[in-house]
């Protein structure tokens, strides 16, 4: 019976994933986002609020995610070299799309 409960306890933790937000800083290569997470922490001796960016590269089946949108991801099995997260939700869009580049008629 204690085999059980330990198992289940066991189970439980590992199946929650981690989950990130950040922004989405580019979305040029086919189903991959990269996103990049900025972390606040307190400097461990001098106290100040020292910033911390990561990038990370993310699973966009859909394509969803654009520039500067604001999203949710969640932690998945590897899914090629640098790829170990996958989109969860778009949190929130964009202000202003993208420019597209625009031929000059002349």
């Amino acid at each position: 019976m204690a085999e059980t409960s330990s198992s289940q306890t066991q189970k439980a933790a590992a199946g929650r994933r981690k989950e990130v937000i950040g922004m989405v800083v580019s979305n040029r290569m086919q189903k991959t986002i990269v996103v990049q997470v900025v972390r606040q922490k307190g400097h461990a001796f001098y106290g100040r609020v020292v910033s911390k960016a990561k990038k990370f590269y993310a699973h966009d089946e859909k394509g969803a995610a654009q520039i500067g949108d604001f999203v949710r991801l969640e932690e998945t099995r590897p899914l090629s070299k640098l790829k170990r997260w996958r989109l969860k939700e778009v949190l929130r869009k964009a202000a202003l799309a993208p420019e597209a580049p625009v031929a000059q008629a002349s």
